[in-house]
């Protein structure tokens, strides 16, 4: 298994599957090794065994959704040696992933969304590349990794537009960028002239002459958050707040969709949960239905 498991990655990039796909699969069957090495278990790929990989992972406190991609990990990997010839048979074939909990995830506050992008005020790059981003994320809900992939090309500050190249499940989508937004890229892009990098297609530029990565982006996002007095945030947290503020703004699902690339309806629901409620509400009391 630890043999192949290079063999895989170097197949699951010539499927151009996204980098932090490729490191999700490949760190998931290597925690499946390192959990037969700490159960003393001769790392066989068997049913038996993942189970109880994932039964220790849910014992042992992760999240529903975390024991759920590492099995995925090892039923994608079974399936790759099986094509491959590798095993004559599937032994993951139909093997049901763990049930996910209906979590429902905070949306931001009018007042929280602004005291981010507060903690953002400055004339440095770094402060305000990040409120750029946060904008940009607020206004489209485009993912992070979406954001940290775009280079200056994707950027049209004349029409308002910005383009993801390649999203989720390798799909690309234009999304619109309104004035406030565009004046914070505009900014950042100003003083990005005189960085060491300034050469460099990447939009996003990190210190020490860097570029910045995922990891880089999703911290500093963190720290953000930590300046503003938001608890327990995470950067996913904006691509929720976005969706309801479209919803709450009145916006259409189609357009939702389009513009968060999502391909199914069920998706506005799952991200749009924490404040479904309030905007039933809102929308009774314009309806007035007691006015008989």
């Amino acid at each position: 298994m630890r043999g192949l498991l290079e063999s895989w990655s170097l197949h699951l990039r010539a499927e151009r599957k996204s980098a932090q796909t490729v490191k999700t699969y490949t760190d998931g069957v290597k925690r499946f090794i390192a959990w037969c090495d700490r159960t003393e278990r001769a790392p066989d790929l068997n049913r038996t065994a993942v189970n109880a990989f994932v039964a220790d992972l849910l014992d042992e406190g992760a999240e529903a959704a975390t024991a759920r991609s590492r099995q995925l990990s090892m039923r994608r990997f079974s399936a790759w040696l099986t094509e491959e010839g590798e095993l004559d048979t599937d032994p993951l074939l139909g093997l049901k992933p763990p049930r996910l909990d209906s979590k429902i995830v905070p949306e931001l506050s009018d007042d929280q969304i602004k005291a981010l992008i507060k903690a953002c005020a400055g004339k440095d790059l770094w402060e305000r590349r990040d409120e750029a981003i946060i904008r940009i994320m607020l206004e489209t809900g485009a993912r992070i990794g979406e954001v940290v992939a775009m280079t200056t090309d994707d950027i049209d500050l004349v029409a308002g537009v910005a383009v993801v190249r390649r999203g989720k499940g390798g799909k690309g989508r234009t999304i619109p960028v309104g004035p406030q937004t565009c004046r914070a890229i505009d900014r950042y892009l100003r003083l990005r002239r005189a960085h060491r990098l300034a050469s460099s297609p990447s939009l996003w530029l990190g210190t020490r002459g860097k570029t910045i990565a995922y990891s880089g982006l999703y911290d500093s996002l963190v720290r953000r958050a930590d300046i503003a007095g938001i608890q327990d945030f995470h950067p996913h947290i904006l691509r929720h707040t976005a969706a309801g503020r479209w919803l709450q703004r009145g916006g259409s699902e189609g357009g939702l969709m389009a513009v968060a690339g999502w391909a199914r309806r069920d998706m506005i629901d799952r991200y749009t949960r924490a404040t479904a409620q309030k905007r039933a509400a809102d929308e009774a009391r314009g309806l007035n239905l007691g006015d008989i």
